[in-house]
This record gives structure tokens, sequence and C-alpha cells, in this order.
């Protein structure tokens, strides 16, 4: 079933405000339903006709709409790293929107600032009741549970490691709910010198390094050169065996991309290697910073 992204009203001297704010709650009801844009807009057309829509006009104005998402309750019995923890029903939550550096395991090395996350999450959560809050996709391919987690006090987790500087912001489509709030509480943390943001293995490294094996979340610095595109991606390429690649299905969310063009760039994220080719996936305006 698909719900008309724009909606009309013919307005008449009998329309209400009420009626107005009704159709309003109704419309937002349904976007949650359907899983439609967060932003619904309201404008005035040469008729006078009040519409409704996910796309703005110059003239549009959002509707302020506000409904708690829907959350349930379970209980955490283990917490495996800084952002992955097991329900009572053996469940594993990876949890949304925050990255936090790995703890050593027999697959890879630890990471520096990996055992502050996971102690502080299992002082907050292990053998406790959370809510989750599930954004458009539930679990991942891992076949983890995809949530935001808060405790009954109201604190939300995933915010409160990155505000500590425990976490990263990673945000990854379509899964970007409270990113903005996420980005910057990470901009106050970085700010602050907190935790990760404070370390010399997080700091951007020059391009150098990348002769040398990548392992994990990295910060380089970087200028882009040009750009070639694809049926599927955008390459932005830094040299000749560095690029940087933009799924064309997140486009949306960039600028403009000639606007990266020869500026000094700070790009975050995992380096892939495929013999003497390296990329760097990106899928969100926060993880190419100009400098």
């Amino acid at each position: 079933m698909h719900f008309t992204r724009a909606l009309r009203i013919q307005r008449t001297a009998s329309f209400s405000f009420s009626k107005i704010h009704c159709f309003a709650v109704l419309l937002f009801l349904l976007h949650a339903q359907f899983g439609l844009t967060e932003t619904i807009y309201r404008s005035t057309d040469t008729y006078g006709r009040t519409l409704y829509s996910e796309t703005p006009s110059p003239a549009a104005k959002v509707l302020q709409l506000s409904v708690r998402p829907v959350r349930s309750k379970h209980r955490v019995t283990r917490v495996i790293d800084g952002d992955t923890v097991v329900l009572e029903n053996n469940e594993r939550v990876r949890l949304l929107g925050i990255n936090a550096p790995e703890i050593e395991n027999r697959y890879h090395p630890g990471e520096p600032g990996g055992l502050d996350a996971k102690k502080w999450l299992q002082a907050k959560l292990q053998g406790r009741n959370v809510y989750l809050e599930h954004d458009q996709q539930k679990y991942d391919h891992y076949r983890r549970i995809l949530a935001h987690l808060y405790l009954p006090d109201g604190e939300h987790i995933n915010l409160s490691l990155v505000e500590k500087g425990l976490a990263a912001a990673s945000p990854i489509p379509p899964n970007l709910l409270h990113t903005d709030t996420i980005i910057r509480a990470q901009q106050q943390a970085e700010a602050r010198k907190l935790g990760i943001w404070s370390m010399k293995y997080y700091q951007p490294h020059p391009l150098t390094r990348l002769t040398e094996k990548p392992f994990g979340w990295q910060r380089y610095l970087v200028r882009i050169r040009t750009l070639k595109k694809s049926r599927q991606f955008t390459r932005l390429v830094i040299s000749d065996n560095l690029e940087l690649t933009i799924d064309n299905r997140d486009r949306a969310l960039f600028p403009p991309l000639e606007t990266y063009l020869n500026k000094p760039l700070e790009v975050r994220g995992w380096v892939s290697r495929r013999k003497d080719h390296f990329s760097i996936r990106i899928q969100h305006p926060s993880a190419l910073v100009q400098r």
C-alpha cells in the first residue's frame, strides 16, 4: 500500500484551524505507519489551497509534529563491546548511529578506547532493563537487532557514548533517526578532547600511512582531485590508488560533490584495500569534514 506523497485540501470559509491541526496529526500518523519522511511541509498555492507535502518549496513552512516512537522493554544480560549487547532472549543488539572502538578478539586486535567503552556500557546496562527504539531497518546483515537504547529514566545510551567521547557518530542510511543530535554531541566532545578525541591513535593521519596495513576506524587528511560517476557509485578520486566512494542512492544527503574539489578535507571511516588500491566508503556528510 502506498501513501500519496503530496496531499491537497481545498480551503473553504468553514475550514477551521482545528480541522487543519487534526489533518496534520492524521498525516503524521500515516507517516509513522508507512515510514515516510520525518518532515512534512505546509504551503498555500495560488488558488488558496493548503498543500501538505514531504518536498519543501520556497514559501512552505515545516509542520512541528512530534509523537514519541514506540519502544519495547528488554533486559540486557551481557555487554559484548562498546556498541553491542545481548538481551535475555539471546538476541544481539547493535547500537544505531554510532561506532565504538573494537576490543581484542580472535579475529583482530583491540583499538584504544575499546575497553573504556565496554566497561562504561557494562556499568550502565549489565542486568538492567532497557527500552529499544528502532529505525527504518530492524536488523543488519549479521541478523543483529538495530536500535537506540534508553534507560528507564530516559537516558539515551547511544547519545551518551558519543557525548563522553567513548564512540564516534556513524550514521548509515536509511537509519538516520537522531543523527543531527548525535553529530552535535560529537562536535562538542571533539572540541573538548574527550575520550577518543584526545588519543594520538585517532588523530588525522597523512596519506603516507596508507602504505601500512589499514585497520579500524581512522581519520585521513585528503584533497579530492576529480569525480568519476558510474551507475551505482560516485567516486571522489584523491590519488591514483585512493578514492572515496558514495552510493548514488545517498547522494541527496550531500551538498553538490563539486564543492569538495581541491579543498583540504578530513575523511573518517574504514579503509578497504584491494592489492595496491585503497578506498573508503562514505555514507553520510559527517564522514567528510572541511578543514
